[in-house]
């Protein structure tokens, strides 16, 4: 299951973070999504995605535009547009933090 969550949207639900981002969540689970992510953090299951945004603007700079949380593979996937236009994806293991695949598109 794939629920598309608006830029940082998943982080300010997840901690509370001072930015205000709407969520945009599949009609079918408004809220299951999130509430997975933040259950999977509070029972340090899962790595804090605000590490990992850090991590992927760190090394693709540019503007995060969409953060997607794969329930079934327990995989961030972070898109940035990066300054020449291209977007860049990472996908990201929820668990470990580790960064698993890359792919920049033209």
């Amino acid at each position: 299951m794939r629920t598309l969550l608006a830029p940082l949207a998943l982080a300010t639900l997840l901690f509370a973070a001072p930015l205000a981002v709407p969520l945009h969540a599949d009609a079918q689970d408004p809220q299951g999504t999130a509430d997975y992510a933040r259950d999977g953090v509070r029972s340090g299951e899962f790595v804090r995605l605000e590490h990992l945004l850090a991590d992927a603007e760190r090394r693709y700079p540019g503007r995060v535009i969409e953060v997607e949380l794969d329930q079934d593979d327990d995989e961030y996937e972070i898109e940035i547009l990066m300054r020449d236009g291209r977007v860049v994806e990472l996908k990201y293991d929820a668990r470990s933090g580790r960064l698993l695949k890359v792919e920049i598109d033209d």
